[in-house]
Order: C-alpha cells, then sequence, then structure tokens
C-alpha cells in the first residue's frame, strides 16, 4: 500500500443527533473529512426512514433523542440490516455491546469524532486500532454474526 490510499468501507453515515448545534457540527466536520453524509435526523422514525431508502455503511448516534426516544432501538433494526451503530453520547448504555460496534463519548472534538470514524472503518475490516480517547469499540458486525 506504499503511496496508496486505504480502502474505506464506511463512506456513507447516517447522523442522528437531536442537539441541533452537535447534529451541524458532526455533519460539517465529517463532510470535511471526506464522508458523504446521507441524512442528519433527529428522529428515529426518520432514522429508521432514512434506512429503507438509502445506502448506509454507518449510524452515528446520540443514545437519547427527541420525544423519549432512543438509538438503542436505531441500533437493534440497524444490526438487523447489517449496518453498524457508533454511539455518540455522554450517557452510558450497559447494552451497547451487544448492538453497537462502539461509542464515543461527549463531549469530543473534530479530530476525535474524525479518528473514531477512522478506527471503526478499520475495526469493521479486522484491523487492530489505536483507540482515541473516549472511544470503546465492541466486537464487529461480522463477529455479531
Amino acid at each position: 500500500m506504499l503511496f496508496g490510499k486505504r480502502k474505506q468501507v464506511v463512506k456513507r453515515i447516517l447522523i442522528v443527533e437531536d442537539e441541533p448545534l452537535t447534529a451541524f457540527d458532526n455533519e460539517t466536520m465529517l463532510g470535511d473529512a471526506g464522508y458523504e453524509i446521507v441524512a442528519t435526523v433527529d428522529d428515529l422514525d426518520e432514522a429508521l426512514a432514512v434506512l429503507e431508502r438509502a445506502e448506509v455503511h454507518l449510524i452515528l448516534s446520540d443514545l437519547r433523542l427527541r420525544k423519549q426516544q432512543t438509538g438503542i432501538h436505531l441500533a437493534k433494526a440497524a444490526k438487523e440490516k447489517g449496518i453498524p451503530t457508533l454511539f455518540a453520547t455522554g450517557h452510558s448504555f450497559p447494552g451497547a455491546s451487544e448492538i453497537a460496534v462502539g461509542c464515543l463519548s461527549k463531549p469530543y472534538t473534530e479530530r476525535q469524532l474524525t479518528k473514531a470514524i477512522e478506527c471503526v472503518d478499520r475495526h469493521l475490516q479486522g484491523e487492530k486500532v489505536k483507540l482515541p480517547k473516549g472511544l470503546e469499540l465492541f466486537i464487529s458486525v461480522s463477529e455479531q454474526e
């Protein structure tokens, strides 16, 4: 791979975040990093609708969403479709390792976010990765089956 570009499996990201400023920042940061943002939504039903109509490689989701909804239901539905979810949250969820590929703790910097997505990409390809501060990875989607 000398001077070549590393293969990516994560190119298209769905952002699910109910805090408007955080959602905007995530969309901007990841777009600037070269990822295609499929959609940025703040609601479970909207996120599920996007999964039905668009190709998504990774979901970046908060754990708590508006209307007392959670990213847990989204991650379970995504797992059934083989789409990994990375929780980006300030809250813990003991069962996260059962349904998500990892968890990035809030607050995080732009560098931590982009590094976390890169680590998830490598992790999904079976590579060993050095985790940035605030990122915890679980088993990959392919290992879950």
